[in-house]
């Protein structure tokens, strides 16, 4: 699959939540103050991150500027991040794919935190955070680290084309990227790209 072929991006995205959402319920209540590949956040903030990611989409969706919508959405109960994760993936569903002309928001302009943009490339660009934050919080937690690989291999030809190596940092808000491990799949790859790398 290469970037010309993703007329419809949801698809990935919602493979790419399937995963995370998986992710996000194996992690352990004694595992939320942890540190994480993404140095900023540990755990909790990561988790706290990921959900409002979801609802940044959904916003995009209604037409609202995403950067208006917090980055972060308030702590969850210990146990109680996958159900969060999974109610704002639903919420966020009704907005792109449920809802009246949901088909015309893929070539609607909305308003991203990174740029005014089709719906189509914003979807992409949330599928793309979604595997690299998913990715963090795997490794972060002992998990499987690794996406369905055409989903990876198709969101990192599409990141390779749109976000170049350099440069990086100020406006483009990724550290360079990182050299892959021999054996790194794609979803790691992906994040290496992005500017992550194990510790």
């Amino acid at each position: 699959m290469t970037t010309t072929e993703i007329t419809d991006p949801r698809p990935l995205y919602a493979a790419a939540l399937s995963w995370a959402h998986d992710v996000v319920r194996g992690v352990r209540p004694s595992q939320l103050d942890g540190p994480t590949p993404c140095t900023e956040f540990d755990v909790r903030t990561l988790l706290a991150h990921l959900v409002a990611t979801v609802d940044r989409a959904a916003a995009l969706g209604k037409g609202i500027d995403a950067a208006s919508t917090p980055s972060f959405v308030p702590a969850a109960p210990d146990d109680g991040w996958g159900t969060a994760y999974g109610d704002a993936i639903s919420a966020m569903w009704t907005v792109w794919r449920d809802g009246p002309g949901s088909d015309d928001l893929l070539d609607r302009t909305v308003t991203a935190p990174f740029g005014t943009v089709p719906g189509r490339a914003a979807v992409l660009a949330y599928t793309s955070e979604t595997l690299v934050h998913g990715w963090d919080l795997a490794v972060a937690t002992g998990q499987d680290a690794e996406a369905n690989p055409a989903v990876a291999r198709a969101v990192l030809a599409m990141m390779q084309r749109f976000l170049p190596a350099e440069p990086r940092g100020g406006r483009i808000p990724f550290a360079p990227p990182v050299p892959p491990r021999d054996d790194a799949g794609p979803t790691e790859q992906l994040a290496n790209w992005c500017g992550r790398g194990r510790a």
